[in-house]
């Protein structure tokens, strides 16, 4: 079981907890090695979610060239949880590795996700206007790189911040503002000991406004405007527009740096099961019930995308060639991955497996933990894909 961390030279630090197969352990109990924010469930009911379930585990599919089962998937692609909501019912729960229903499990970039539901809730109330220009709200970024940026670039990885996301190098600013967040030992000199005072640091090698490009650091610039826009610090944000109006079971957390700033981009942990009831918060249209949360007009933005987000994709250095045919229609607007803004199938995705994704004509909610032993894995997210577009048509054929 996970509940004890390993021992002797297989002991989960600070500094290799990101890595396998410490990670098997470390994303169950980020807490335990982060300092960390409760974000609360508030003692409001719970969302119910009945349960019709159906053993899926020999169901096979087409995924490229191979075929397999729905087990073998989860096999294969190192699952920790997975479930499967089909017109607000469970069909299938799954935990593995040692999970249980209560166990929060680190949702990696899928927090960008829910970080921006709350800009678009306070969007939706008029407290907060994409189209402002980022200093306007945070005057404290008056002067820095931040300069032309709109809230709205930061929204779709539009910024022209030099930021790189590569995971392999150590040196790269994505392992390097780690060291900020406190995810990762400090051994970079002069670095800010505050995330707000790093931003100040970064400086830019493109336009605002220009192509799609992948870099996780904006999702935190954007929270610190939510925090403007709303006067509350993000964890009590998420709380309160989201966490407690969804009706969750558990409280959720978030991690933050020595100066209490919550890492937006990627920080959140939460369980299976309300990570696949915010999945069914966006597949009901931003509704629980007859409780409105999310602005259908924020959903329908998403799913549109702004009049040059297709093309603002195409333009991307940071396409992913394997996934590139199931995303030929698509583009990414409001920190979700949209394939097919039509049908609609849309996603929440993070480093390491993490997956929500809403498949409209399927009515059908997927929700995915993983500890895959690398950050990015083409083919384990698409055979998730797969598995999850099998299980609609199964489910509604």
């Amino acid at each position: 079981m996970l509940g004890t961390p390993p021992t002797g030279d297989r002991l989960v630090t600070l500094a290799n907890w990101q890595d396998p197969p410490f990670n098997r352990w470390g994303f169950q109990h980020v807490r335990d090695l982060i300092p960390t924010a409760r974000i609360p469930r508030g003692d409001g009911p719970t969302w119910r979610l009945p349960r019709a379930e159906i053993d899926l585990d020999d169901l096979r599919f087409r995924s490229r060239r191979r075929t397999l089962t729905v087990g073998q998937m989860l096999e294969a692609t190192a699952t920790d949880g997975f479930l499967i909501l089909h017109r607000g019912r469970i069909v299938t729960e799954r935990y593995l590795n040692g999970m249980r229903p209560d166990t929060t499990h680190l949702l990696m970039s899928v927090s960008k996700s829910v970080t921006s539901t709350v800009a678009g809730i306070l969007v939706g109330r008029g407290a907060l206007d994409p189209q402002a220009v980022v200093p306007d709200v945070v005057p404290e970024l008056t002067g820095t790189s931040f300069e032309g940026c709109t809230v709205q670039d930061l929204l779709d990885m539009r910024a022209g911040t030099r930021f790189s996301e590569d995971y392999e190098d150590l040196a790269a600013e994505v392992r390097v503002y780690e060291q900020v967040y406190l995810w990762r030992p400090r051994t970079t000199r002069r670095l800010p000991t505050d995330a707000t005072a790093y931003f100040a640091t970064l400086r830019n090698d493109g336009l605002h406004g220009g192509p799609f490009r992948y870099r996780s650091i904006l999702t935190d610039v954007l929270a610190w405007v939510i925090e403007r826009a709303g006067g509350r610090r993000l964890p009590d944000l998420i709380s309160r527009e989201l966490w407690q109006p969804m009706g969750a079971e558990f409280d959720a957390e978030i991690t933050v740096d020595a100066h209490g700033n919550a890492m937006a981009d990627g920080g959140v942990c939460a369980t299976l099961r309300d990570l696949a009831r915010f999945g069914q918060l966006f597949l009901n249209g931003g509704r629980r019930g007859s409780t409105r949360i999310v602005p259908a007009p924020w959903i329908r933005d998403i799913l549109r995308g702004g009049p040059d987000s297709r093309e603002a994709y195409l333009a991307s250095p940071d396409r992913d060639e394997e996934t590139e045919d199931w995303r030929a229609s698509g583009h990414y607007r409001n920190k979700w991955w949209v394939p097919e803004p039509d049908l609609p199938i849309y996603m929440g995705l993070g480093i390491n497996g993490q997956q929500v994704l809403v498949h409209g004509p399927g009515k059908l909610v997927m929700a995915k933990f993983s500890t895959w032993r690398t950050a990015l894995d083409a083919a384990a997210l698409r055979l998730a894909y797969d598995a999850a577009c099998a299980i609609a048509d199964e489910l509604n054929g």
